[in-house]
């Protein structure tokens, strides 16, 4: 009698425990009443298959109504950073759930985007993104939500506020207007994170928002709220994972940063990109030469070593595709006063016009902190010509280890021969992919949270190799390692 009596409540609490680990799953109807004093232009879609094998899923570019040419591209976006086929996550399945889209309804601009996916084999946790550049709530298609919906995560990301760019055929009346490129025939854009509505400072702010305003739909969807939030992202979405660890712990439990962008009044892009700006035309006029003056420049500069191929080295792809650019847009933005072409981007000098302006203080408004408290992995490549490695994973590093916290953990991997741009490896077959140890370094951080096991340390990847739990080394001695 006894056994069947503890057999009986042991079955009741069995059923009481399935109970209330039964996921109840409400549909769009849900989702958008949650939304509705919160969100507008909503679009929610019972989908097949949420990964991008379904066309659905990530809309064409330049189909936001309204908008010119430019402002909105999704499928451009996703495939900037992640690798070209058949580098790119594996898809192994179909994910069943709901895709909503849809924007800040207090944002007067209109451009403050996000976007949810919820499968229906939901593992009961949530992951937030950050958006790359300037690029819409759809960049980590390929990198991130294919990775994690395939898990059974559900997936949120952003676009940091704002629209991406359009094309300015005018722009000797526009004082935020960039050259695409530094040689001609020019062509001129105009971002709209220029716009005065649009500062820096709001990118930290989305992410953590839109972590919020996710939690609360999956509650509404599934009758529950997440276990576990996790924030990843790339470049500047790495900066925003960097933030979201910093100034909002209650919200997550951990993240991944892929080559993010570090943002430090006394180390930053407007330091680091005019001497190479400056130097490339002679560097190219001296034959690619490792020993002239121009190429000493830009490696005392920070940027990692050429690699030197036809029909352009890898200095060249970055200064005719980034470099000008990112400049012009980071420079408009913090010190706009500053003739840019009349004085020349290359010719910027930081530490001048830190002296004269307030673009230091521009900087300290969204710098990060390096006060981490939360589990925070940083993977970089050594071989990054966008944010080299000594000036943004190493630098900010140094500042978190700077604050000796208790309460979280910091772990860079570099990534020998990694590079900023994946799809660059078609052009330098050396080049290293970063995008599987940034996906496997999230499974490590969900491990460690999850189920105590211990963070592998900070340490250099070697080309070919792998995470390791005893690694040879913390710092990549080379940079880069041929042939």
């Amino acid at each position: 009698m006894k056994v069947q009596l503890a057999f009986s409540a042991c079955l009741a609490m069995m059923m009481l425990a399935a109970r209330a680990n039964a996921m109840t799953t409400c549909d769009c109807d849900c989702v958008l009443r949650y939304l509705a004093d919160r969100a507008a232009d909503l679009v929610c879609l019972e989908s097949p298959d949420l990964t991008s094998n379904n066309e659905a899923t990530t809309p064409l570019d330049n189909s936001l109504p309204d908008w010119p040419a430019g402002a909105f591209t999704p499928r451009v976006d996703r495939a900037t950073i992640s690798p070209d086929p058949p580098d790119r996550t594996p898809i192994y399945r179909e994910v069943p759930g709901i895709q909503v889209q849809g924007r800040f309804a207090d944002d007067p601009t209109r451009e403050a985007r996000f976007l949810l996916r919820f499968p229906n084999d939901w593992n009961g946790k949530l992951v937030v993104a950050g958006a790359s550049g300037t690029r819409s709530e759809f960049n980590g298609d390929f990198a991130w939500s294919d990775f994690v919906v395939q898990k059974g995560y559900a997936y949120a990301s952003q676009n940091k506020g704002v629209l991406n760019l359009f094309v300015q055929t005018m722009p000797e009346g526009d004082p935020l207007a960039c050259r695409l490129n530094p040689v001609p025939p020019f062509t001129w854009l105009h971002f709209y994170d220029n716009d005065p509505e649009k500062p820096f400072t709001q990118w930290q702010h989305f992410i953590v928002r839109t972590a919020r305003l996710a939690r609360g739909a999956v509650h509404a969807h599934y009758g529950r709220g997440p276990r576990h939030t996790y924030a990843v992202g790339t470049s500047n979405g790495g900066y925003q994972v960097r933030r979201a660890i910093e100034e909002a712990p209650e919200l997550f439990d951990g993240g991944v940063d892929w080559e993010g962008t570090f943002v430090d009044p006394d180390r930053n892009i407007l330091i680091d990109l005019p001497p190479a700006i400056r130097n490339m035309p002679d560097y190219i006029a001296s034959g690619h030469n490792p020993n002239s003056p121009a190429a000493q420049d830009i490696l005392a500069a920070g940027y990692p070593p050429d690699i030197v191929a036809q029909p352009l080295t890898l200095w060249e792809r970055y200064y005719l595709s980034f470099w000008e650019v990112t400049q012009c847009q980071w420079q408009k933005r913090l010190d706009p006063s500053y003739d840019t072409y009349g004085s020349g981007p290359g010719n910027y000098d930081y530490s001048e016009r830190r002296e004269e302006t307030d673009v230091a203080e521009q900087v300290a408004a969204f710098q990060n902190t390096g006060r981490v408290r939360r589990p925070l992995i940083t993977v970089a490549g050594t071989m990054d010509g966008l944010l080299p490695i000594d000036r943004h994973a190493r630098a900010y590093a140094a500042k978190v280890a700077s604050h000796h916290h208790r309460h979280g953990e910091y772990r860079l991997y570099e990534v020998q021969n990694g590079n900023h741009i994946e799809s660059y490896k078609t052009f330098y077959p050396q080049l290293e992919l970063i995008q599987p140890h940034a996906q496997k370094a999230f499974d490590r951080l969900v491990d460690h949270v999850e189920h105590h096991r211990p963070l592998p340390p900070s340490q250099c990847i070697p080309r070919g190799d792998e995470i390791r739990d005893d690694p040879a080394s913390e710092h990549c001695e080379q940079l880069f390692v041929g042939p």
